[in-house]
């Protein structure tokens, strides 16, 4: 296999950028930035949502253009703004979590479209975008149909697709926004692999992801942000995940297990007995229990969504028995689940939790706006508004005026919308699909703390977790699933993380 030739990691900047400011109308969303990337490392960008991490890339790329007193090096030429047609001569290109391909498009076609696009003639040169396709591919070692349509692809292939685009745009500096954010530890494993291949061939990579384990893994240097300030540039080695979260955030955070599990004697809220939907999952026994946590874990396609979906009535079981306190049920829509005090938290806040134009107050109430109305039909207001203030408290949701859009909040405060909507139902079984992805370390910290609080008022809670970490510190109990079968079930403090990956990968 030919991949990119092995060049020496020298200290060389690609980019060194100083002084770099950015104003918003009432937000100093960049002060006094500076920063080098260096050709051949993987540089990571560490920091909360809202830090000034995105901004520096739009920077960077050409998008947002800097204060007056900005100095930009790029490949030894000095500029004060950069364009984004200035930033792709130069090599830059920036792999957004949307990634921006064509899904009715091939593997070739979206590879080295940018490079062949139609001549005089108007014929697109398809040949030549598909051996374009077959070296970049061939240069990371990646393995893929060009033919094959992108919108049948994996998210971790989309992933390699995106990269071998930019390799194909002959880049020097590749900006990976939370690359890892929908991928499995094996999926993941995978695009490091590739990470390293852009760097042996004295590439730049820019690495940007909320999990700490993953940028210290592949990092070379971290560059901290906060408050828009850069806290430091540090080589990863002098760096630990403890501590660098401490530089993220101002915070100390201590993991240790739940102080207490619910006693065995409490009562199941929902019971599940030999439940199983044909292609998803088989033969599923499991209970819930008032005051508890309990974490499904599993790799994607395990079945874990898919069950979840079933208990809250999205999708009938072909067989199987769901009893919620003692009476059997069964779910033909998510109302009946709702009528029967189940609610559910979907991994999609943007397209299934929320309506992101609509305002905060209008997102909170959506699922009892009819039992917000007078005897004459009319909404009572007063009543509405002290259901949004009540949640907007419990919650620590930080928001300055419950009428503006959902889409002005951080990532955190959204997924706590996300999860107001559903606490107004006053459910007594609470399911929270992945409900930290793409949050911040320090609001991961205030979701985990929400689940604790809602358990302790009595509420039985389940969890899809994407990691380990997340349902070892965090659940009563942790259910493995693989390929549809629940597998095991561990208690944390009688267990260790490296029994649950054993457990997961089988």
């Amino acid at each position: 296999m030919n991949t990119l030739s092995t060049s020496p990691a020298p200290a060389e900047a690609f980019i060194s950028l100083e002084k770099i400011s950015k104003k918003f109308p009432g937000v100093l969303a960049l002060d006094n930035v500076s920063l080098t990337l260096n050709k051949g490392e993987v540089h990571c960008l560490a920091g909360q949502n809202g830090c000034g991490k995105s901004t520096i890339i739009k920077v960077i790329s050409g998008v947002y253009q800097p204060e007056k007193g900005a100095a930009i090096t790029l490949d030894g030429k000095l500029f004060h703004t950069l364009t984004p047609q200035l930033s792709s001569y130069y090599g830059i290109q920036v792999i957004y979590q949307d990634l921006s391909l064509f899904p009715n498009l091939s593997v070739a076609e979206n590879i080295a479209i940018h490079r062949y696009l139609p001549g005089g003639d108007f014929w697109v040169h398809r040949e030549a975008m598909r051996k374009k396709a077959l070296a970049a591919m061939q240069r990371v070692g990646v393995s893929l149909d060009p033919d094959r349509k992108v919108e049948k692809l994996s998210i971790a292939d989309r992933q390699l697709v995106a990269i071998c685009r930019a390799i194909a745009a002959d880049a020097s500096l590749v900006i990976m926004d939370e690359p890892t954010a929908s991928l499995t530890r094996t999926e993941v494993n995978g695009l490091l692999r590739v990470v390293n291949e852009l760097k042996a061939a004295g590439i730049c990579v820019v690495f940007v992801s909320h999990r700490l384990d993953e940028v210290m893994e592949v990092a070379d240097r971290i560059s901290v942000m906060r408050d828009g300030k850069l806290v430091g540039t540090y080589p990863a080695s002098s760096l630990d995940s403890n501590e660098l979260a401490f530089l993220m955030t101002g915070q100390r955070f201590s993991y240790s297990h739940l102080p207490h599990r619910a006693p065995a004697e409490a009562t199941p809220l929902l019971e599940v007995s030999h439940l199983s939907r044909k292609g998803q999952y088989q033969d599923i026994s499991l209970s819930l229990r008032q005051g508890e946590i309990t974490s499904i874990i599993g790799l994607l396609g395990s079945g874990r969504t898919e069950l979840c979906l079933s208990l809250f009535g999205m999708s009938q079981p072909d067989s199987g028995e769901i009893r919620v306190n003692g009476n059997a049920v069964k779910f033909h829509s998510n109302r009946d689940a709702i009528r029967h005090g189940i609610a559910y938290v979907s991994e999609d806040r943007l397209t299934q939790g929320l309506v992101m134009e609509q305002s905060i107050y209008d997102n909170t109430l959506v699922s009892i706006f009819d039992k917000l109305h007078t005897a004459t039909g009319l909404m009572d207001h007063r009543k509405a508004a002290a259901v949004v203030k009540d949640l907007i408290r419990d919650l620590n949701i930080k928001v300055s005026d419950s009428a503006l859009p959902v889409k002005t909040l951080s990532g955190g405060n959204a997924q706590r919308i996300a999860i107001a909507k559903w606490v107004a139902t006053q459910p007594h079984i609470l399911i929270l699909d992945s409900p930290t992805v793409g949050v911040d370390i320090a609001n991961k910290e205030g979701i985990y703390r929400i689940a604790r609080d809602l358990a302790e008022s009595g509420m039985a809670v389940l969890m899809i977790c994407d990691e380990i970490p997340e349902a070892y510190y965090n659940s009563h109990r942790v259910l493995v699933m693989r390929k549809g079968q629940l597998v095991a079930e561990f208690a944390p403090h009688q267990s260790s993380e490296a029994q649950i990956a054993e457990a997961i990968n089988g």
